[in-house]
């Protein structure tokens, strides 16, 4: 049975028992789509072994996350328009029909469509989940609601990985997107028990021009770091062809929404010093936390010789500890109406973090790294969520999903910028210091291939790869010191009362 929603004058706040249904809710669905971008990547050459097409193995990945990103600032600016409730409900729909049609794939063309449907509900559980975060609690409480989902994305980084090692070894790889399907049907059950569809009045119209001008232009960015240094060289004419494309899409959608009656984007939403702010700090932010979360594994497989199991739990230290920093942050936030000084010191101890695991080499040992992994933690759990909350303080109510979007826009943009910039350095490092012979595609069969090396060459390999990601995180460092800098020019708004009028 659904429950009302008690109004007051600025809100509509629900009571507590239905706020924990609601957001267990949530954060089912904020699970599955997190989980969805790492649980693939440990199960794909079982994928491969079976459906073939080698060739096209990174679409299986790039496809869910290019429909999750460039659908994100739609999902949010139509909730704004016109309720959160049924396209929350939609997007669970859309995620798991391509949950299930993933399952059944019998090529990897197949799969790749599948998985980019999959993408584009996931763009819409990401945004949403968090915009009826600022719907339902107060303005006070969110820091420490916006700290679970914190510690949802964490635990999916972690767990993700491990969960498809897991399926492929010992059921099949189609289980690890049929078991999507209980848990996603749980969540709709109680979203839609507990939510009621409260729709704005008048008859607004949706930018169309405007998103698709804004998708081309989010896709031809995620095509140019994607594929360059990769498929394509970086001074290659593709790339040069998706740079200039970039730009004037670009360029295109900023003229069309300065004349957009509903624009998708609102051009005044940059004029906010706090919007502006946050995006920058959050795009920094994801970018420097890719550095760890990515190449850390590849250090204890490659150089210290764990196991892919092992690795994953040899990062359990960080997850914890950025679900230790989140929940304290969040709660110290409510109690005080306070945020700033959290991302001051998360930066800051980010950055120190970094620098600790630039330390590492081939003598390191792996509860030394755990230990710099947990330091990492602690601060980056003290950033992300506490941001958003900040955003969703200073924006007008009506725009509440749109700058929802916006931050997780910034932060995919600052994940996959990440990814290529610090892969670039690793690959350039790495070729230069690999033994002669050796070549760096060879490593991409996997870590397990070493052990068929002789042992100079293994030694070779791991001081190569050890002094590869020295780089890479002595690269990374000065990305969270850029971010502690600019976060210092956060204007504070106390967050204070309730919120108000829900669209949810």
């Amino acid at each position: 049975m659904a429950a009302t929603a008690t109004p007051t004058p600025e809100a509509t706040v629900l009571d507590r028992r239905r706020v924990m249904l609601t957001f267990s809710g949530l954060l089912l669905a904020m699970l599955l789509a997190s989980l969805d971008q790492t649980i693939v990547a440990t199960a794909l050459p079982t994928i491969v072994g079976e459906l073939g097409g080698i060739d096209q193995l990174s679409w299986v990945v790039t496809a869910y996350m290019l429909a999750a990103t460039v659908t994100i600032p739609l999902w949010g600016r139509v909730s704004d328009l016109y309720g959160r409730k049924r396209l929350f409900q939609a997007a669970i729909v859309v995620f798991l029909a391509g949950s299930a049609l993933s399952g059944t794939a019998q090529s990897l063309a197949q799969l790749i469509a599948f998985r980019a449907l999959q993408g584009l509900g996931a763009g819409g559980l990401m945004t949403l989940a968090m915009a009826i975060v600022a719907d339902i609690i107060s303005p006070r409480e969110r820091g420490r609601y916006q700290g679970y989902i914190q510690m949802v994305f964490v635990l999916a980084s972690v767990a993700g990985p491990l969960l498809g090692g897991l399926f492929a070894d010992h059921l099949s790889w189609r289980w690890v997107f049929y078991v999507n399907l209980p848990i996603g049907a749980a969540a709709l059950a109680v979203v839609s028990a507990t939510l009621d569809n409260a729709v704005p009045g008048g008859r607004p119209r949706i930018d169309w021009s405007g998103a698709t001008l804004l998708a081309a232009a989010l896709t031809a960015v995620l095509l140019l770091t994607t594929w360059g240094g990769r498929q394509y060289a970086w001074d290659s004419a593709e790339i040069a062809g998706l740079a200039v494309g970039a730009v004037a899409l670009l360029a295109a959608f900023v003229a069309r929404e300065r004349r957009a009656a509903e624009p998708i984007l609102p051009l005044r939403l940059f004029r906010d010093p706090v919007f502006d702010v946050v995006s920058i700090v959050l795009f920094l932010t994801t970018c420097a936390f890719f550095a760890a979360i990515v190449f850390t594994p590849l250090y204890l497989q490659v150089v210290t010789g764990a196991s892919a199991t092992s690795s994953g739990l040899l990062l359990l230290p960080m997850m914890l500890a950025a679900a230790a920093s989140t929940a304290v942050s969040g709660r110290l936030i409510s109690r005080t109406g306070r945020y700033k000084r959290f991302p001051v010191a998360g930066l800051a101890i980010m950055a120190a973090g970094l620098l600790l695991l630039s330390r590492m080499d081939e003598t390191t040992a792996r509860a030394l790294t755990s230990l710099y992994l947990a330091v990492f933690g602690v601060g980056f759990g003290m950033v992300s969520q506490v941001l958003t909350v900040a955003v969703q303080n200073a924006v007008p109510r009506a725009d509440i999903g749109i700058a929802t979007a916006s931050a997780n826009l910034f932060r995919a943009l600052g994940g996959s910028v990440g990814v290529a910039l610090f892969g670039a350095i690793f690959a350039a490092r790495l070729d230069a210091g690999l033994p002669a012979g050796v070549d760096a595609q060879g490593l991409q069969a996997g870590p397990e291939s070493l052990g068929a090396l002789p042992a100079a060459v293994r030694d070779g390999i791991s001081v190569a790869v050890a002094h590869g990601l020295h780089t890479v995180f002595l690269a990374a460092a000065p990305v969270a010191a850029l971010a502690l800098l600019v976060v210092l020019a956060l204007r504070e708004v106390p967050l204070s009362g309730p919120a108000t009028s829900s669209r949810t």
